[in-house]
């Protein structure tokens, strides 16, 4: 009774229809109006049914098959060996079958039989042929079902998403449209820093809802906007504020989905994207990682490979403007890869903005952080400014895997709520991976491990503009033995000084392993890989090498052709090669001058590492004192510069 009024989840399918339909036909197929005969032997037939009278007449069915009738009289002789049901032989017959091989061999063992038995017992025998219309209506149904089997199962899967889901849909565009029924719920809100960009793309969807405002001044719509940035800095996210914002169908699409194996498919997926649009107008259009289809044409390194990108990439180029006008259709995109788009995509006209979405600095990522520890429950030491400062560089996909984690761990420790120390250990986890205190080092290995990072302590905590260390750990995590961490401070220019003293503390490891064990060890690889990236940029990027000059051999456009050939001569590479070594050898020589003048305090900081695997800035400032370097009045004397040369300014004037 109380599941009379619960709703059925049966729901008819015209498939079942069809089912029934075969289950059907077999059954005629291979029961006819009655069961089928059983099946029995000569020997049986011989020494029973022929012997005893009860055959009627037996018929040779296509030379192969006997099937036996009995007497009218003798059916109940045999009625229990007869299958009853369904599946039990007509009382008209035939009740038995079986096997006859050959025809000329069973007519004379029939004939030898009835000799036997007397004439009295003689049958009759009669010869049919039969023809099985099933088997040959199924014999070529049968390929044509298969290709059906191909047309449902494996064309749908190569053309997925493609409209209905058949081959002839595979040129349809496959955006997601978001409108009034099926809305995006994010807002400009929820979408923390980003303050230029946010402005940028805000003026975009007001423009849409109050386009009078600006038509009125003369004002055109813009037709596109371009956001560029690195990976996780919310370039997405914004994208879907716009589409939770404006009061407008939103067509959302990669770029990968226009490519397809193909020929033909990317371009006519384009067409019908812009046909959709133009019927929704005014619409917002958004294709996220563009780079897939709008790569620079004439750049392609696969040669001889087929231009179905290109023909991909023409079709966008005419449809967001070409000879006919998409008017009311804004195109956003979005990549990481800005500099390998091509140069007719990025024109005014097609992508009339570029927002560039960039890293947060602090006070973005105070405000990110703000957003992601809404949901968490927070100790009373938690710091949002603290953690903003603890975090430089971090994109807000880094600031979000941060507060994750730090509630993971959190529970791990089946703590009540997110505390400092679980933010910090997250942070670690990320930057350096997850700890292994369980590997096995052993003991002069370890000794090695605490040197080389104790040597990292040293020199750049002596170094005017090396980064602030914040901690050392002889800990392995992830692939490293031991680690680091600093603060790097948020330049927007870095000048010579700055980039030799960060080399020089780079090389601190490899320095002190040398000095006090005469010998050196592959914990290194890292650092010298990072120093030699580095001493590149310096000599033939930046232009800090007297004899290089001031030039720069680095394409930061991205749009110069592929070529077999550098960009300078042999002779120049060899000028290079050597500048790099001298800069290197230079800072590696300072290194260990300040090792050697330092050896007590780096004798210490080892011996502590070895004591406690963990130190801190103030065990540093317990062995060398506290940082002579007061960065304030660097600004002073930056603030004196500027207003000094004001003066001279104003004084010309």
């Amino acid at each position: 009774m109380g599941n009379s009024n619960k709703p059925s989840t049966f729901k008819f399918n015209p498939i079942y229809i069809y089912g029934a339909i075969l289950i059907i036909v077999l059954a005629i197929q291979f029961y006819g109006t009655g069961g089928r005969p059983v099946e029995t032997n000569w020997q049986e037939v011989k020494n029973t049914m022929l012997k005893n009278g009860d055959i009627e007449k037996i018929v040779i069915v296509n030379k192969t098959e006997a099937e036996i009738y009995l007497k009218e009289s003798s059916y109940d002789k045999y009625k229990a060996k007869l299958e009853s049901g369904i599946s039990a032989p007509s009382k008209m017959g035939p009740h038995f079958t079986f096997n006859i091989g050959s025809v000329d061999v069973f007519e004379s063992n029939l004939e030898k039989a009835q000799k036997e038995v007397g004439e009295s017992s003689r049958v009759i025998l009669t010869y049919e042929t039969h023809t099985n219309y099933f088997s040959e209506i199924f014999s070529w149904i049968f390929p044509l079902l298969i290709l059906v089997f191909f047309y449902f199962w494996i064309f749908k899967r190569m053309s997925k998403g493609g409209g209905a889901g058949n081959i002839f849909s595979v040129g349809k565009s496959q955006a997601k449209v978001f409108d009034k029924e099926s809305r995006v719920s994010t807002t400009f809100k929820e979408v923390a820093g980003l303050a230029e960009a946010k402005q940028e793309i805000q003026e975009i969807v007001e423009f849409l809802k109050n386009p009078d405002r600006y038509t009125k001044l003369g004002g055109k719509i813009p037709k596109g906007a371009l956001l560029v940035g690195p990976p996780g800095t919310g370039k997405t996210l914004l994208a879907k504020a716009v589409a939770g914002e404006a009061e407008v169908p939103f067509f959302s699409m990669s770029g990968s989905d226009f490519v397809e194996m193909f020929v033909g498919v990317g371009a006519s997926r384009v067409r019908d994207l812009f046909k959709q649009a133009k019927e929704k107008s005014p619409c917002i259009v958004f294709i996220d990682e563009i780079d897939a289809i709008g790569r620079a044409r004439g750049r392609n390194p696969n040669m001889g490979s087929n231009d179905e990108r290109e023909n991909t990439l023409n079709q966008l180029l005419t449809e967001m403007d070409g000879f006919d006008t998409n008017s009311g259709v804004i195109i956003l995109a979005a990549t990481n890869r800005a500099d390998i788009l091509d140069r007719a995509l990025m024109r005014a006209g097609r992508f009339d903005r570029q927002i560039h979405v960039e890293l947060p600095d602090m006070i973005d990522r105070k405000e990110i952080f703000e957003v992601h520890l809404r949901p968490l429950k927070l100790g009373k030491d938690v710091n949002v400014e603290f953690l903003a400062k603890q975090t430089p560089g971090f994109s807000g996909a880094d600031i979000a895997n941060v507060c994750n984690e730090a509630a993971l761990i959190a529970a791990r420790k089946l703590k009540e709520v997110v505390e400092k120390q679980d933010f910090l250990d997250a942070v670690d986890r990320i930057i350096g991976g997850l700890e292994k205190k369980n590997k096995i080092i052993s003991v002069s290995e370890k000794a090695t491990i605490a040197y080389h990072e104790a040597g990292h302590a040293t020199v750049s905590w002596l170094l005017e503009h090396a980064h602030p260390l914040v901690k050392v750990t002889i800990v392995p995590r992830g692939k490293a033995l031991g680690a680091a961490w600093y603060l790097p401070e948020e330049r927007q220019i870095t000048t010579k000084e700055q980039l030799l003293d960060e080399i020089c503390a780079t090389l601190g490891g490899r320095a002190a392993e040398e000095l006090i064990f005469s010998s050196v060890s592959s914990g290194a690889q890292n650092d010298l890989e990072k120093v030699t990236r580095t001493s590149f940029a310096m000599v033939s990027y930046f232009g800090m090498s007297d004899k290089i000059g001031k030039v720069s051999y680095y394409d930061s456009t991205g749009q110069s052709d592929y070529s077999f050939t550098k960009p300078y001569s042999e002779k120049t590479a060899e000028v290079i090669d050597a500048e790099v070594n001298v800069i290197i050898n230079k800072e590696y020589e300072r290194a260990k001058n300040i090792l050697k003048t330092n050896a007590e305090g780096h004798k210490k900081l080892a011996e502590l590492l070895l004591e406690r695997e963990v130190i801190f800035t103030e065990d540093l400032e317990h062995v060398f004192g506290p940082r002579p370097w007061n960065k304030t009045k660097e600004e002073e004397k930056a603030k004196e510069v500027i207003a000094a040369s004001a003066e001279d300014k104003d004084t010309v004037v």
